[in-house]
């Protein structure tokens, strides 16, 4: 379950992507151009210590991507090079936003998600003291999940960034597709679907060691 908060962010989400964005290696649009918000889909940090947010964004006229977020109420050690940006979040104060492929949280919620079946969190805002459903904005699947007793995930070992996104852990290598599109993965794969994309296609899978 994940608990939001009717909040401002300064800068706003899609104004740190615009300017990190052009910098990926597989981003594919202009510099300088404004971003736009296809979909979006949260997993849960079971801790309750940071968001996890993944956003599908892209150009106007360009192909979407695919860009896991984590919000942390302090800097991720040894995550400088992933730092998306900083914000000031008018509930939470100072949030440092990571791309979530170098988070340990991140890599261990999406491992959970694919692996043992469980797709992405609910989401829920607290309004007077009871809770409100926030409708998804998109459609998230898995297939081919086994055990629900999924191996610990550990540390992040390694990750490499390409035209796809390979994290590399103790237990099992998970690869994000950054630009999704029709695909056939090999092994336990998360599938997701928005409007403009009424056919669910790869967002992410595993490959058990």
């Amino acid at each position: 379950m994940a608990l939001l908060h009717r909040a401002t962010l300064r800068p706003t989400k899609l104004d740190l992507l615009a300017t990190w964005l052009p910098g990926r290696p597989w981003y594919q649009g202009p510099a300088g151009a404004d971003v736009v918000s296809r979909g979006a889909y949260r997993f849960d940090d079971p801790a309750g210590a940071v968001g996890i947010e993944t956003m599908l964004v892209g150009a106007a006229d360009g192909p979407v991507h695919h860009v896991p977020l984590t919000y942390r109420d302090a800097p991720l050690d040894g995550a400088d090079d992933w730092l998306v940006g900083t914000t000031e979040h008018s509930a939470l104060g100072t949030r440092w936003v990571y791309d979530g492929c170098a988070d340990p949280v991140y890599a261990a919620a999406l491992a959970h998600a694919i692996l043992a079946g469980t797709g992405q969190a609910e989401q829920y805002f607290e309004v007077d003291g009871r809770r409100e459903v926030r409708e998804p904005t998109m459609t998230v699947a898995v297939t081919g999940a086994g055990d629900a007793d999924v191996a610990p995930v550990g540390a992040v070992r390694r990750v490499v960034d390409e035209d796809d996104t390979v994290i590399v852990t103790d237990s099992v290598e998970l690869v994000v597709v950054r630009r999704p599109a029709a695909a056939d993965p090999t092994g336990p794969t998360l599938l997701g679907s928005w409007d403009g994309q009424p056919t669910s296609v790869p967002l992410a899978y595993a490959r058990v060691g």
